[in-house]
């Protein structure tokens, strides 16, 4: 109660502070207005509709603004501004002015290439904003875009310049610092607080979902998972190594208990707290990880015993792999993960050679010239290879690319930065290997491919931070607008 008195208290006093600086200073704000019409050209095939369209119908302007949303594919060298322009002489005249040298009045486009991972922003003379507010608007959408989440990231950018573009001079901060306006400052303080109490709430109840998610299955099997555990053979080196992550398993299990109980009797207040999204986050960690190693204690079971199911399991097991063997060719044929002809061809020889042991493991398995053991080395040792090839083949994409030490280190760290995120986000998957060799190297294509156009556009980034000019195409023409890269 004390908080909230304080926090009214505030609140009244910066209004009066406000209403005594701008009282006879200027006219009362213009209404905010929908945009005029949004026109959505979303080439890459990016973004869900379904939330977009009335996201964006629903941000209002101070000026009535023609919003263009523009998405792309293209590589992470290409010039985004060049790529807009052209993009609207071929299929949108309309958005460039009768000279042909500006771009429209009255509009904003907002671009986004997904795989370039550039952010562009552009402006008819008459929206125009100042370069610092043209970063600002890229840097609102880049955490989103960091993560894939291309639609929200969108949305984002367009309500970022939706507050800027016609924005009257005596509502930007700069016109009530000038006149000493403490209440704003007051005020954008409790706004600040506001929203960030509001983030962390959206956050926890993500993680608290997420977590109750996997949960429920993991408590709905606990006692067939005991008892698959039960009956998986110690002697075996794989059985030996699951069951030691099986020992620490009702104890976690029992974390996950307490931490949900204590999470679930929050009040709203302190489930917007950073100590209690913290805590969200770890309680959906441990229930993850539970929930896959009890898909992966049954299928140890399965295959060392060789039980009714082991065929499933035996799937289970290999399912992943090959799905990234079969995108190996066309990870190979991309631009930037072309790499050299040696690398190249040394994977490709391993992709071949782990296609032909699994099938051979798997024949081995149905007619018994195979033990378990033996399967699941075989499939380690796949793992093993493929993985020292795709290593040495990122090296050859990053001497290729990397000019200097810290260009070929900031293209590792965005490499290794792909590869945790594609663990956190398979703690679920049930793998034995994983379970048993937590160090095994992750193969993962999309991680892979993710990771080194990650580390293309970060040093493509560093080198130009903001690029403005229109490419060789672009002739004369001066039109208002930058990208960046993310």
């Amino acid at each position: 109660m004390k908080l909230l008195s304080g926090l009214a208290a505030a609140v009244m006093f910066a209004g009066a502070v406000l209403a005594s600086v701008l009282g006879g200073l200027a006219p009362p704000a213009a209404l905010a207005v929908s945009p005029s019409e949004v026109v959505v050209e979303d080439t890459a095939g990016a973004l869900y509709r379904p939330q977009l369209d009335p996201a964006l119908a629903g941000i209002s302007f101070y000026v009535p603004t023609k919003v263009v949303v523009f998405t792309r594919a293209g590589q992470a060298g290409d010039n985004l501004n060049e790529a807009v322009l052209q993009f609207a002489r071929a299929n949108h005249p309309e958005w460039i002015s009768a000279d042909g040298q500006k771009w429209a009045d009255g509009l904003f486009i907002f671009a986004l290439d997904t795989t370039g991972r550039k952010v562009g922003t552009y402006f008819g003379e008459d929206r125009k904003v100042g370069p610092a507010q043209e970063k600002a608007i890229q840097d609102d959408t880049k955490d989103l875009f960091r993560t894939a989440q291309w639609t929200d990231g969108t949305i984002a950018g367009v309500k970022s310049a939706a507050s800027r573009i016609g924005r009257p001079w005596y509502l930007s901060p700069a016109a009530f610092i000038t006149e000493g306006a403490v209440g704003l400052v007051v005020l954008g303080g409790v706004g600040t607080w506001i929203g960030v109490r509001g983030w962390r709430r959206r956050k926890f109840a993500e993680a608290l979902e997420a977590g109750d998610r996997s949960y429920s299955s993991v408590t709905l099997k606990l006692d067939e998972t005991e008892l698959n555990a039960s009956t998986i053979p110690e002697s075996s080196s794989y059985g030996g190594l699951v069951l030691e992550r099986w020992h620490s398993f009702r104890a976690q299990h029992r974390e996950a208990t307490e931490l949900r109980d204590q999470l679930t009797g929050l009040r709203p207040a302190d489930r917007s707290t950073s100590k209690y999204v913290k805590e969200a986050r770890r309680y959906e960690e441990i229930a993850e990880t539970l929930d896959g190693l009890d898909d992966a204690i049954a299928d140890t079971n399965s295959i060392l015993t060789m039980d009714s199911r082991w065929r499933a399991a035996w799937r289970n097991q290999t399912a992943e792999l090959t799905e990234q063997l079969d995108g190996i060719d066309g990870m190979l044929q991309a631009k930037h993960t072309a790499g050299s002809p040696e690398t190249a061809e040394a994977v490709r020889a391993e992709a071949t050679r782990a296609r032909a042991d699994l099938e051979r493991l798997g024949a081995g398995l149905e007619d018994r010239s195979v033990t378990p053991e033996g399967a699941l080395d075989g499939l380690k040792f796949a793992r093993e290879r493929i993985g020292e090839a795709l290593d040495r083949h990122a090296e050859a994409v990053i001497r290729d690319h990397a000019k200097t030490d810290k260009e070929r280190d900031l293209m590792r760290q965005k490499l290794d930065a792909s590869r945790r995120t594609w663990r956190t986000t398979h703690r679920t998957q049930g793998s034995i290997l994983d379970v048993a060799y937590p160090q095994l190297p992750v193969i993962s294509i999309v991680s892979f491919s993710s990771g080194i156009n990650s580390g293309y556009s970060a040093v493509d980034s560093a080198r130009s931070s903001s690029t403005t000019g229109y490419g060789g195409s672009g002739g004369s023409f001066s039109g208002s607008g930058s990208s960046s890269g993310f």
